[in-house]
């Protein structure tokens, strides 16, 4: 038997040797054989020769109204009544636009400006406070107002929210009671002057004033109206105060505020008279006439 050495000097049998030379070689042509084949797919995979661009596709048809994928806005419900969020809508808007309707076709200005005089004339400068001069005149106007804000409910809001007028018609069929109060409490001087303003033709009557010089002269009015109440409240209190002053300056009391003296007879003087029921009386009966 032939034996064969190794690096070390250790003797091997020859066969033994043989046999790991032909394990090697079978391991490096797997590995051979591995390779070759994966760069045979990997150039199967790769084209010949570039390709063109491709062509646009066909369009395609569009969705038919009220499939899944449309978008509806539906401004009416089936009976012909607006849609909740329609309503949602003009109700947000009337509550911004709330306040500059409420100053300016309403009787809220007029009676705001009288209790605010009535309190300078007492000489009162924060009290009662300007919340609840406000709140007053609020609820006054409401008081005043309410056979227009019935009428307005009656003629527009509720055939609209019923269906039976469109939103053009309601606004026409609203804006007819308020123009008819305004127009029965402004002075045709007021409605002269701003349609002059305007450069308009005379109306044929008040109430044929349209609403954008009627506002206007309806406001001027109700501020004459006013002023002129106001006046009329501050002439007893200036007589107070007048003789006040003089019966200080007789006593050489110079240094004192005549206000300090006076204020307690106004006031006692407001009570005596009630004065905040003459006043609410007066602005009351002032809108049940005919133009001031």
């Amino acid at each position: 038997m032939t034996l064969a050495a190794d690096a070390r000097g250790v003797r091997v049998p020859a066969w033994a040797a043989r046999a790991l030379v032909l394990l090697v070689l079978a391991a490096l042509a797997a590995i051979v054989l591995q390779l070759a084949a994966a760069a045979a797919g990997h150039a199967a995979g790769l084209p010949l020769e570039p390709t063109g661009p491709a062509g646009p596709g066909d369009p395609t048809a569009p969705a038919t109204p009220g499939g899944s994928g449309g978008l509806t806005l539906q401004i009416n419900t089936p009976d012909n009544a607006p849609s909740s969020a329609v309503v949602t809508l003009i109700g947000i808007t009337l509550l911004s636009v709330a306040p500059a309707l409420l100053l300016m076709m309403s009787s809220f200005t007029k009676i705001f400006v009288v209790l605010a005089m009535t309190r300078n004339a007492l000489g009162l400068t924060s009290v009662p406070p300007n919340q609840v001069l406000a709140g007053l005149a609020l609820f006054l106007s409401l008081f005043i107002m309410w056979p227009v804000v019935s009428d307005i409910n009656n003629l527009a809001v509720q055939p609209y929210l019923g269906g039976h007028l469109d939103f053009g018609h309601a606004f026409s069929a609203a804006s007819g009671p308020l123009s008819k109060f305004m127009a029965a409490h402004t002075r045709q001087e007021d409605i002269a002057l701003m349609t002059r303003a305007a450069g308009l033709e005379n109306p044929a009557s008040p109430a044929a004033t349209p609403l954008q010089t009627l506002i206007p002269a309806f406001m001027i009015s109700e501020l004459r109206s006013a002023f002129i109440i106001g006046f009329v409240i501050f002439i007893p209190f200036l007589i107070i105060d007048l003789v006040v002053s003089a019966a200080l300056m007789s006593m050489g009391m110079m240094m004192l505020p005549p206000v300090m003296i006076s204020l307690p007879f106004k006031i006692l003087l407001f009570i005596l008279v009630d004065g905040w029921g003459l006043i609410i009386t007066s602005l009351i009966q002032s809108y049940h006439g005919g133009s001031p």
